[in-house]
């Protein structure tokens, strides 16, 4: 039988809404991005208010939701029944995360806010300088947060590339584990 509640957690440019989306759609399940609550038209949410929303929505009965909020993780990995950190290489990610950038600024690709150079790549908050931070300065916390997810009893899946990550979702797309 397949999860009804998943969290796909990663850091920027792994690939973690794709992914949610493929399983949500195997699974028959909402998808909720957690950039999509934290950003509304007037801004960020406040802390206190992202927690409230984010913890409504893992009240439900089944839903995955994908982000990079391991501050969330009592509203979200604590009630998941299935972790999955995507867990990439830092090459692996900045690649990825320039990929991105450069479909959005050509316009290819559709971006949920404005991007220019500068916010994509140059300044020291860029999208490009934010995942190299998170890799450096995160990235053994989020290792020790998920061994006391997994500690906890829910089931954790981390992922160290993407090659890696196609190959489990190939095996629940053939072993018909999604039927619900």
């Amino acid at each position: 039988m397949a999860p009804s509640r998943i969290t796909v957690f990663g850091l920027p440019g792994t690939g973690k809404t794709t992914l949610a989306h493929r399983l949500g759609e195997l699974w028959r399940l909402p998808v909720h991005e957690l950039d999509d609550v934290l950003f509304t038209k007037d801004g960020a949410l406040p802390l206190p208010e992202f927690r409230a929303a984010v913890g409504s929505l893992t009240t439900a009965p089944a839903w995955i939701v994908e982000g990079n909020y391991s501050k969330l993780r009592d509203v979200t990995w604590d009630r998941s029944e299935l972790v999955i950190w995507l867990d990439y290489r830092l090459p692996v990610t900045l690649k990825r995360v320039t990929q991105r950038n450069l479909r959005r600024l050509s316009g290819r690709e559709s971006a949920t806010r404005p991007l220019t150079w500068s916010a994509a790549f140059f300044s020291r908050r860029s999208i490009f300088a934010n995942a190299l931070r998170k890799y450096l300065r995160n990235r053994n916390k989020y290792r020790k947060q998920i061994e006391q997810t997994a500690a906890s009893g829910v089931r954790v899946l981390r992922f160290r590339s993407p090659r890696q990550t196609r190959r489990w979702l190939n095996q629940q797309i053939t072993s018909g584990r999604h039927e619900r």
